[in-house]
């Protein structure tokens, strides 16, 4: 029994060295998630401070120039997005995601140096930039770092790590001025940049690029610091995986016979099949509602006539969106994605519906200026008369919580680990792009909708999208959690079926004593399910 306990002790000891190193990769990373975070929410305690409330602010703003502080971002995401891919693809993971510091870093001092308009709209669309060029290699990153029991886990800290930026703001700005806040955030690049020092380059990335030695370190220090000859074996079957050519044809010819041959790559299925389904994924994300709520979340809770002030409802939008990631990251290895993820789609398209009737039964129509330019909802029905005003901010703080629960954090998994290693760099860029655009439309769409089919109609159509979309997603969605890259590659090229069950307990690695490496005999080759 003495000798039992003791064996049972050395496994969970190296059970835990060996994650580890993969936990600390995957928490530096997400400092710079922090910091686009912050990108995401400076812009509510923005718009305060140039829209005349600071006696003592040189820049003021029209309202025409304020609509497009919120958006400006959304439209400079893609942008970064396209570039995001190839930049990953040539400078590696690691490389990338320090460069983007440099250009956060410029955004954040310009602000704070900003005496004029145009200053302010060309921070705004440094960081909308920044923003889209990360998304490739923190993507890819998590998803080349993590054994296959860690991945789901590891990659919702990430959509964590963006919504407390964006709350960081919301309690800096309660505190400090736009300017101080801005200075206060200068120093998060810094530290993001020195923090990637400390941490590997993908084995992935670094083998498609012959450098055999450094992907030899790469895996030892991500396999809990240890040797080198300890993970050789492991080493020699990625090496397969990868399928590396010592020697590389870098003539015009078969430099641009590489690049047809990536070209056609992604008219094939295993990048046809994802891209849709993650499309599909940010979709229901932003048109359930959510992605609205959280830009105009003062003016519906004005409208609704719910007791809480503006700082309160930035601070109550902080709080639910991290408690639902956090909820998430803890039950996603349990319950995996797809249950998660319809828990949060139907329940808040429930929400949504409920808002919906409220809204529609008190005769809430839409939202009419006034002269202050703060919005208020036409109101004819009794609403005032009635004490039922604690439903609106019960129902739509729940439907905060539980789209952050699954629904928002869905795609940027899905974005990791669905794609082929040979274009998973830049068709993690294409989909978050896509992703942001759908975000754009759906926050630009919103007051034009109300004014042209009333609020409760809007929100009949969101709660819709929420219930109808829950049906579709358990068809289409696979689960994915636990399983390995290899597995989930062969389903989307449809040489494979995953099951819809969580794998639970799999340590698979990249190859040591792993029998998800299998010979095939008829192309003489090995392939991995990492």
């Amino acid at each position: 029994m003495a000798m039992e306990k003791i064996e049972n002790n050395e496994k969970a000891q190296s059970s835990f060295r060996e994650s580890l190193p993969q936990i600390l990769a995957v928490s530096i990373k997400n400092v710079l998630l922090l910091i686009h975070g912050m990108s995401l929410g400076f812009t509510t305690i923005l718009i305060p401070g140039v829209s005349g409330n600071d006696i003592n602010e040189p820049i003021l703003l029209g309202q025409e120039e304020i609509s497009w502080i919120g958006s400006i971002n959304l439209i400079f995401v893609p942008l970064g997005c396209v570039f995001s891919g190839t930049l990953t693809q040539i400078v590696g993971r690691k490389k990338a995601m320090q460069f983007v510091n440099i250009p956060f870093l410029t955004a954040w001092l310009l602000f704070y140096f900003s005496t004029a308009s145009w200053h302010i709209f060309l921070a705004a669309s440094l960081l909308g930039w920044s923003g889209g060029l990360l998304e490739a290699p923190v993507l890819t990153y998590v998803a080349e770092i993590t054994q296959p029991h860690l991945r789901g886990i590891l990659s919702s800290t990430s959509t964590m790590s963006v919504t407390l930026g964006m709350l960081s703001q919301f309690i800096l700005g309660a505190a400090l001025d736009w300017r101080t806040v801005t200075l206060v955030n200068c120093v998060l690049p810094l530290i993001s940049f020195c923090l990637l020092m400390l941490i590997p380059e993908t084995p992935v990335w670094l083998l498609t690029k012959n450098r055999h030695e450094e992907a030899k370190k790469s895996i030892a220090w991500l396999r809990g610091w240890t040797s080198v000859e300890n993970i050789l074996e492991e080493y020699q079957e990625l090496y397969a995986q990868i399928k590396v050519r010592e020697e590389v044809d870098n003539s015009f010819r078969g430099i641009l016979k590489n690049k047809v041959k990536n070209i056609k790559l992604f008219g094939q299925k295993n990048f046809l099949w994802p891209c849709l389904l993650v499309s599909f994924a940010f979709f229901l994300g932003h048109f359930n509602g959510y992605s609205p709520f959280q830009v105009y979340a003062i003016k519906i809770f004005q409208a609704l006539h719910a007791p809480l002030n503006e700082y309160y409802s930035t601070i109550i939008v902080g709080v639910v969106q991290l408690l639902g990631t956090s909820i998430s990251v803890g039950l996603i290895h349990v319950f995996g994605k797809r249950i998660l993820n319809f828990i949060s789609l139907f329940g808040s398209g429930v929400c949504v519906l409920i808002v919906a009737t409220y809204s529609y039964v008190y005769n809430i129509t839409d939202f009419e200026d006034t002269s202050n330019s703060i919005t208020n909802a036409t109101l004819t029905g009794p609403l005032d008369s009635e004490p039922h005003t604690w439903i609106p901010v019960v129902f739509l703080t729940l439907f905060g919580f539980l789209s952050y629960v699954g629904i928002k954090i869905l795609p940027w998994v899905l974005i990791g680990e669905i794609f082929a290693v040979e274009i998973r760099a830049t068709a993690s860029g294409v989909s978050a792009a896509i992703g942001y655009l759908f975000g754009f439309t759906a926050n630009k769409t919103f007051l034009h909708m109300v004014s042209s089919f009333t609020l409760p109609v809007v929100f009949w159509v969101y709660g819709a999208v929420g219930v109808i979309g829950t049906v579709v997603l358990y068809f289409v969605l696979p689960e994915t959690e636990g399983k390995s890259l290899y597995e989930i590659s062969e389903h989307f090229a449809g040489r494979g079926k995953l099951k819809n069950s969580v794998r639970k307990g799999n340590k698979q690695q990249y190859g040591c004593s792993n029998s998800a490496f299998e010979h095939d005999e008829k192309d003489d080759k090995f392939e991995s399910r990492l």
